[in-house]
């Protein structure tokens, strides 16, 4: 029988971790940015990250990339980590929180 309960406390716990992840460029968490599109985890514990950067090309992508992933695998019960990249939908301001949105 599959918990889907447990699976959505793991995205909350990992969606946490990610807001410890900092934009370099915005000064920012990239939750509240809105470039985390998707979470998902599985009852293995295997995470799938959907993300964005603010750009294509972004200088910072690799290091995004890597918090990403570094912080996903550190929260318990995550046993694998997929990060994919996507510009689809592009990320703009009005995809961050509000209280962010107003900044740029």
């Amino acid at each position: 029988m599959i918990d889907a309960s447990a699976d959505m406390v793991l995205e909350a716990e990992v969606r946490e971790a990610l807001r410890e992840v900092i934009d370099p460029e915005l000064g920012f968490n990239i939750v509240d940015l809105g470039m985390i599109y998707d979470i998902g985890v599985t009852d293995e514990g295997a995470a799938r990250v959907i993300m964005t950067t603010t750009v294509r090309g972004c200088p910072a992508t690799d290091f995004l990339r890597q918090a990403v992933e570094t912080r996903t695998a550190g929260v318990a019960g995550i046993g694998s980590v997929s990060v994919e990249l996507t510009y689809d939908p592009p990320w703009s301001p009005m995809m961050a929180a509000p209280e962010l949105a107003a900044q740029f």
